[in-house]
């Protein structure tokens, strides 16, 4: 018998809707669920896989989760380490630190394994550089143009990338040492050893440090964090030539002439219009449309924007080949060749699995190279587990730390999973784009029945004052219950806004909640509420404030 905690029911019929996809289990023979108690008792054949049951009721669009009673605890990998726990952990960005930290603070002996940088991605070359350089590019754009310019003069601004750079890796550095390599020195319990770890069996490590040193660190449990590298594709020519990784870029002394950015994710739109607004001539070649696992009106309406500022974007295009000479890049593609003086790759990051070893363990990896974890962060061999952006879970620096606090305490004895249930996300282009939840065609393929509304920001007082009404709100409600299921925002503050919705999800209001709450007038966040209230009314009939 397993017992799972159901989350997203709304009435008795969504009761029938998982007890009918638990009853397509191989082994069940009973299920027991009541909309009240959300809480399933499935019982049958010992074997029920669990993760299967798991993956059941979410693909029939609610959440679940396994309750274990304490004798109940399946086997030596969940159960208190007796004595002093020895956790060794790879990695020292978010992940890790959650990990390393947590751990500690339940008394462990904790091992910390670095091979480079203390603070992984995030802090040295990912989220603070990329954002500090995207503010700079966002001034030097305000400073050219704004929708203010019939009654403030327009400067050209004079880019001097080295100061800003200095500038950008003052701060990188100033909170690498303030958040990772201060907080580790006061903690003496925990061990940081610096080197390359690898798996020498399921429970010991062997590290190669910095002089050359082999040394063994045997642990009772250990939790991979080693994050991702970029993806660097198979292209004809490129090996070899001085292409930009997001790190590069980053990194770069000078702004190039024209840049030519092979990728329409996150990174690789960011950094487009960054660098655009610079002073280079930016392309952009899409393998797919821009954002394309988004709401297909997000990237749209992004590219519009995007391409108002003079970036050039190729949709569907790839580079068949590239080739360098001291005149600088010519990329072939399907409709012609194009010349650059610097080209970035920005397709997407590759799991750090490929040199820990894991051959010497039971560790899976799926066809990415990624570990495969289930909910409580364990893999496939018991006392192993990982976190963060090497594992099949999303690659949000905050979705790893959450991971790493939950990985420890599984670890040492708990039990805890990672709810990815109302999980934002924010694209930092200009606008943003900003989503939780699912969107009205993922709602549809879970089997929800559902409705939305999209409001243009032209209806939002707070986009009028600022002569900016660029984007939209989106919002994905459960009909007939009006249950807020997910949200997609475009819109200059988006990033700012998107927390709200996330919080109303997790919540479980409606929309009819949110469309009866106060919230302050003149800001940005009040269009959830006009595009709640758009479900029932036509706000353009509507007073300001009005409801």
């Amino acid at each position: 018998m397993i017992k799972l905690r159901i989350s997203g029911m709304t009435c008795d019929a969504c009761a029938v809707h998982v007890k009918k996809a638990l009853a397509t289990i191989p082994g069940v023979d009973f299920v027991k669920l009541t909309y009240p108690d959300e809480m399933a008792v499935v019982e049958g054949n010992p074997d029920i896989n669990v993760q299967q049951a798991i993956d059941a009721v979410e693909a029939a669009g609610y959440g679940a989760e396994l309750l274990r009673q304490p004798s109940q605890a399946p086997g030596a990998q969940s159960e208190r380490l007796s004595g002093k726990a020895r956790i060794a952990i790879i990695g020292s960005g978010a992940a890790a630190m959650a990990a390393a930290l947590t751990s500690a603070d339940e008394g462990a002996e904790v091992t910390l394994i670095e091979k480079g940088t203390i603070g992984g991605t995030c802090v040295n070359i990912g989220c603070v550089p990329s954002k500090i350089m995207i503010r700079a590019a966002y001034i030097a754009h305000l400073r050219r143009q704004s929708p203010f310019d019939n009654g403030i003069s327009v400067l050209e601004p004079a880019i001097d990338r080295g100061k800003l750079l200095a500038q950008q890796q003052d701060r990188v550095g100033e909170l690498q040492q303030a958040k990772y390599e201060d907080v580790l020195a006061a903690r003496q319990e925990i061990k940081v050893l610096r080197g390359q770890a690898r798996f020498s069996s399921s429970s010991s490590l062997s590290v190669r440090t910095p002089d050359g040193q082999s040394l063994d660190v045997p642990f009772d449990r250990c939790l991979i964090a080693s994050g991702a590298r970029p993806f660097i594709p198979p292209i004809p020519g490129l090996a070899g030539t001085p292409y930009w990784t997001s790190t590069e870029a980053l990194e770069c002394a000078e702004i190039p002439e024209s840049l030519a950015v092979l990728g329409s994710s996150s990174v690789a739109l960011e950094l487009a219009q960054a660098f655009a607004r610079l002073g280079s001539a930016v392309t952009i070649l899409a393998r797919h449309t821009l954002l394309y696992r988004e709401d297909p009106a997000i990237g749209a309406a992004l590219q519009e924007s995007l391409e108002s500022e003079g970036i050039r974007i190729l949709p569907l295009t790839e580079a068949e080949r590239v080739n360098y000479d001291t005149n600088g890049f010519t990329l072939t593609t399907r409709n012609g060749e194009i010349k650059v003086e610097r080209l970035l790759v920005a397709l997407g990051r590759k799991p750090n699995t490929d040199d820990l070893g894991l051959e010497n363990t039971g560790v899976k990896l799926d066809a990415a190279g990624a570990i495969i974890v289930e909910d409580h962060l364990r893999s496939s061999d018991p006392g192993i587990y990982a976190a963060g952006d090497c594992t099949n879970r999303p690659q949000f620096v905050y979705v790893a730390a959450a991971a790493g606090k939950a990985a420890t305490i599984n670890m040492t004895g708990g039990d805890a999973t990672l709810d990815l249930s109302a999980m934002p996300a924010v694209v930092f282009t200009d606008p943003q784009v900003a989503t939780v939840g699912f969107t009205e065609d993922e709602a549809r393929k879970r089997g929800l029945t559902v409705n939305s509304r999209t409001l243009s920001l032209d209806n939002v007082p707070r986009a009028l004052a600022n002569f900016d009404s660029r984007g939209f709100i989106k919002l994905v409600a459960e009909m007939p219950s009006g249950r807020l299921v997910g949200a997609q925002i475009l819109a200059p503050e988006a990033s700012e806004i998107i927390q709200i919705a996330t919080l109303a999800i997790k919540a479980r209001m409606t929309i009819h909640d949110l469309a009866g709450t106060m919230f302050p007038y003149l800001t940005m966040a009040e269009g959830l509420k006009l595009a709640a209230l758009i479900f029932t009314k036509d706000v353009k009939q509507l007073s300001c404030c009005a409801t």
